[in-house]
């Protein structure tokens, strides 16, 4: 049975569902749409960009699915509403909440601690007290919209506690939880105050899905350690009330990109002309690379640079044969390290066009702003070579993205170690992004290889995406969701 659906005057269509109708509901920090105010102060809501919101939205087409999450902004959530095919519920935060839940205990604690402590996480009680309190509203929202049996599937490291509050609330759901990000080694995750409650809520899930095997294993290793709890494979034993076990799996769901649907955008001729237009704006350089990433510190996007001006110190390379465009998507902006990170990269670029630079030819293109899906098609089309060189990432989809729009198998893929991605994009050049001469001869080998071996190399890599698409992820993770794991 369909909820009735109502006009909503912040301008989606507006649903007033029975509590427990929906067979599927994912649960995701922020719901898959952005709230746009027009000029004249209308509102209406837009799909967010990304891979999730597209599998997503495939998947709960043919399902009695909801979505739940944040809107993004701070105070009372809007009415639910129905928006791309997908019934939407925001959960309302305060103020204060997005300061402790969000900003505090997700991006500086849970963030840098899962990546590696590249920057230094900091641990505050009260930040941890806002995380719990957002993750039962979560589930207590998930708990009255699930139907009996209903599948829950939990994302992302901002809900760790929401799996095993819902099976208190829904012991009959199923429950499955995905980690987008990297999950760390046991002696930095035992740094966390918290370490206990964050596992427990964790296992309140049937299914743990993470992006590496490696990733799988570090949660193993974890239950193991610091809870004492029987690990076997890939499945970790969960006393229950009365002596019973409960069985939790934790396995590796690489996730993807849609791949058939940028492909054909790629292919466009207003998007191929764009790419030709690029070049020309630029001087025709006989070289092209590119960075695309968020403005983050695990984006390694200094240590790009700094090879890159080495590059132009050595006389390898030299504008306006060869440039440099750097997109860095602004992120974060009132968390201190990215204010920081932001002030570094901008010296960086100014030194090195200020030293390598010609009038009207600067050796960087610096662009702080994000660009629509088409525009960035083209400017992976432009690229020569694509340089993708985070210091940790749990996959990156930038590098699925670019080969995938190279349907003219041209360009060439420099590739951290230290990504998700390169486990399966092999074929790329592979480099150390901490080894700054290393990345330096990474770069050079991919400008100076055959053009033969980078088409064959670039052909293997768009097979692969192809036939492990954004689609393929979920429906191998909800499938596995749905197969009950054994007694013991």
């Amino acid at each position: 049975m369909r909820p009735a659906v109502q006009t909503d005057p912040s301008g989606g269509r507006r649903s007033a569902p029975p509590e427990g109708t929906y067979e599927l509901v994912v649960v995701a920090n922020r719901l898959p749409v952005d709230r746009v105010t027009e000029d004249d102060g209308s509102v209406r809501w837009q799909q967010s960009p990304g891979g999730l919101v597209t599998a997503m939205q495939s998947v709960m087409s043919g399902e009695d699915g909801a979505w739940v999450g944040w809107s993004g902004d701070p105070g009372p959530a809007p009415e639910p509403f129905d928006e791309g095919g997908m019934h939407l519920h925001a959960v309302g935060l305060s103020e204060q909440e997005v300061e402790d839940h969000y900003e505090g205990f997700s991006n500086e604690t849970l963030w840098p601690l899962y990546h590696d402590v590249i920057v230094p996480p900091r641990f505050r009680r009260r930040w941890f007290d806002g995380y719990r309190t957002v993750n039962r509203r979560f589930a207590e929202v998930a708990a009255s919209l699930a139907a009996p049996g209903a599948t829950v599937w939990v994302h992302d490291y901002q809900l760790q506690l929401v799996p095993a509050m819902l099976r208190q609330l829904r012991p009959d759901v199923q429950i499955g939880w995905f980690n987008h990000i990297p999950f760390p080694g046991v002696e930095l995750f035992a740094q966390l105050p918290w370490r206990r409650a964050v596992v427990e809520g964790l296992l309140g899930a049937d299914l743990l899905g993470f992006q590496r095997k490696a990733d799988a294993d570090n949660f193993l290793r974890v239950c193991r350690r610091l809870l004492g709890l029987r690990t076997r494979g890939g499945t970790v034993d969960v006393p229950g009330p009365d002596e019973s076990v409960r069985v939790v799996r934790a396995s590796a769901f690489p996730i993807s990109i849609d791949a058939s649907g940028l492909a054909e955008l790629s292919r466009e001729p207003e998007v191929i002309e764009r790419s030709r237009q690029i070049r020309r704006d630029l001087g025709d350089p006989e070289w092209l690379l590119l960075g695309v990433d968020r403005l983050d510190y695990t984006k390694g996007i200094r240590h790009r640079l700094k090879a890159y001006e080495e590059l132009l110190s050595d006389g390898t390379l030299s504008p306006p044969q060869a440039v440099l465009v750097q997109v860095a998507t602004p992120s974060r902006e009132r968390v201190t390290a990215y204010v920081q990170l932001r002030e570094q990269v901008e010296v960086t670029v100014g030194r090195a066009n200020g030293d390598y630079g010609h009038l009207g030819r600067p050796a960087i293109h610096y662009l702080h702003q994000s660009y629509p899906r088409k525009e960035m098609a083209a400017m992976f089309l432009a690229a020569d070579v694509m340089l993708v060189t985070p210091l940790r990432d749990g996959m990156n989809l930038v590098a699925k993205e670019y080969v995938t729009c190279r349907s003219d198998e041209g360009g060439a893929l420099v590739l951290s170690e230290f990504t998700g991605a390169a486990g399966e994009l092999d074929r790329a050049y592979i480099c150390n992004p901490h080894d700054i001469d290393g990345l330096k001869a990474t770069i050079r080998h991919a400008m100076a290889a055959d053009p033969t071996e980078k088409r064959r190399r670039m052909r293997a890599m768009r097979r692969r995406v192809a036939e492990y698409d954004v689609q393929r992820w979920a429906d191998d993770f909800l499938q596995a969701l749905q197969t009950a794991p054994e007694r013991p």
